[in-house]
């Protein structure tokens, strides 16, 4: 199947949730088939305007990365692969280490299953990096990802606890080495994009918060990685649509009926709200709850469920419920 973006950076791609089951012995483990099912009827969908996502993003937050082992995440990616060469659009998936060695070795073992582009987070340390050892933490992962024939996605992400933050300055020079295919700025500050993209027209950023979509575009970004599209795939792909016509009013309108659902992917608990609504839209609560990560109360998974059904009714009164 062919995408319809000569360049997939200029679309909206689904960061997919990794479903999990039962073994035997009651543990949970991997369901690579009811995975790969969810992520190909996502990237099935098509938004008003005809175009479909135009990547796969897998084994990240929303996929329960930092729960898995190695062995997982290479297993679960492989699988994604699959799915990724079926619809012709690149697997994207995100590393981060405390050393610059560490991190070389992950991209270069991520480009074995087939990711093509890596989005990789600062280190995991305690102590904040100078700008030099950042720039050397990122540079090396450039030079292996060059020797694995794939790219690399710097990922800004300042609002989430752990990850140090990318100085305007550093994100300036890792977007002019050769192998960064993108910037990915995962903030409700805009204004980071924008000052970026004054600087240099061509430079490509991606979104990575939900609720900001028609904000960053304004701002300069050319697409995004989102987590409620894997929800309400139409009205994400047609929001980023409207986005890349400049036809604002229109983004907005979606933007603002998904706005109690969006508000959950710029919270700590995203990973384990998003899976829960997910699970409510496919009539697989259980499943929803099946999760690596914290265990919902009751009054969250309540909160949750209102959210849900608000954006579901509020975008089908715009046809955009697949």
């Amino acid at each position: 199947m062919e995408t319809n973006s000569t360049d997939w950076r200029y679309t909206v791609m689904p960061a997919v949730f990794t479903w999990l089951k039962e073994s035997e012995s009651g543990a949970l483990e991997i369901d690579f088939a009811a995975t790969q099912k969810y992520a190909a009827d996502i990237l099935k969908v098509k938004g008003k305007g005809g175009s479909r996502m135009g990547g796969l993003v897998g084994s990240g937050t929303l996929g329960e990365n930092s729960y898995l082992s190695a062995k997982q995440r290479l297993s679960l990616l492989k699988a994604l692969s699959v799915v990724a060469k079926e619809y012709n659009v690149p697997l994207i998936s995100g590393a981060a280490a405390e050393t610059k060695e560490e991190l070389a070795n992950i991209v270069k073992e991520l480009a074995t299953v087939g990711v093509d582009t890596v989005m990789v987070m600062p280190p995991k340390t305690q102590e904040t990096p100078s700008d030099e050892e950042m720039f050397a933490y990122y540079e090396l992962s450039a030079k292996a990802a060059k020797e694995a024939g794939i790219t690399i996605m710097p990922y800004n992400n300042p609002d989430a606890a752990g990850y140090h933050a990318l100085s305007t300055d550093i994100l300036r020079r890792l977007a002019a080495l050769p192998e960064v295919t993108a910037l990915k700025i995962s903030t409700i500050d805009v204004s980071i994009i924008e000052t970026l993209m004054l600087e240099n027209k061509d430079l490509k950023i991606l979104a990575g918060v939900d609720t900001v979509t028609v904000h960053a575009g304004l701002a300069g970004a050319c697409g995004g990685i989102t987590g409620v599209g894997c929800i309400f795939p139409k009205a994400s792909v047609t929001m980023q649509e409207y986005v890349n016509n400049g036809e604002w009013a229109e983004a907005n309108k979606i933007s603002q009926a998904m706005n109690s659902i969006s508000y959950l992917d710029a919270q700590p608990l995203l990973m384990e709200y998003l899976k829960f609504a997910f699970g409510i839209h496919h009539n697989d609560t259980t499943g929803g709850l099946r999760t690596l990560g914290k265990k919902l109360t009751q009054e969250q998974i309540d909160d949750v469920r209102a959210r849900y059904l608000l954006a579901k009714e509020r975008l089908e009164l715009l046809s955009l419920i697949d």
